[in-house]
């Protein structure tokens, strides 16, 4: 729960946004879906999914336009695009990997290899979907196994504790505001009071103190949320 990663797929053709959705569905992600330009980057602002699949050919905005605005803008530069485009020609390549485009994938592909290119982006910025191990300072989180450990020395998580500190490792340094954690770790469909977030916090705060180290890692920032260091 919570910690399937998100991709928002933008198509305006409904059979290959459907063929989309299915295959990603399948291998376990959370997917929405844009139909034009605007809804996309209205989207990806108030969802930030992790991974975004843009058609070329867009009503409206093209989607060239929708991943210049995506890459300029500071809360959704960070999400991988993969651009899908019948254009095959090198120079239009070039310009959607210029525009911020972070792969560029050529109609008609192949869902296996179209699976493998998102799986690539996804260990860029969801290390932990794909079983990595995380490691931040004296900290390291073997993602398949569910095994903590601080200086070397073994920590015992709940899985609620586990999913918060996954989150935060996988991107040291950034500002969680509690909604967003809400989203990740416990998934929109619950409802859960963002004191909950507060709460949790505090026990993953308590499990990372150990007798060799009782430094707290995770920063409050003041009105906003929680980074790690």
């Amino acid at each position: 729960m919570g910690t399937q990663p998100s991709v928002l797929v933008v198509e305006d053709e409904a059979p290959q946004r459907e063929v989309l959705v299915y295959n990603l569905e399948a291998e376990g992600y959370i997917v929405t879906q844009a139909t034009s330009g605007d809804a996309a980057l209205e989207m990806a602002l108030e969802d930030s999914p992790d991974l975004v699949l843009l058609d070329w050919m867009l009503p409206e905005v093209s989607g060239i336009e929708v991943c210049r605005r995506l890459k300029s803008r500071p809360e959704t530069r960070m999400i991988p695009v993969i651009m899908i485009s019948a254009r095959s020609e090198e120079v239009d390549r070039v310009r959607g990997l210029e525009t911020g485009a972070d792969d560029y994938v050529v109609k008609p592909y192949s869902v296996v290899e179209l699976m493998a290119r998102i799986r690539t982006q996804l260990r860029r910025v969801r290390p932990a979907s794909v079983g990595e191990v995380l490691e931040f300072d004296d900290i390291s989180v073997n993602t398949e196994e569910h095994r903590v450990f601080r200086d070397g020395a073994e920590l015992h998580l709940g899985p609620t504790e586990f999913r918060l500190l996954t989150t935060f490792m996988e991107r040291p340094g950034r500002v969680w505001s509690r909604d967003q954690l809400l989203d990740r770790v416990w998934g929109r469909d619950i409802y859960v009071d963002s004191r909950t977030v507060d709460v949790h916090v505090g026990r993953l705060r308590k499990a990372l103190r150990t007798e060799s180290n009782t430094n707290d890692p995770i920063r409050t920032v003041r009105g906003t949320g929680y980074a790690l260091g």
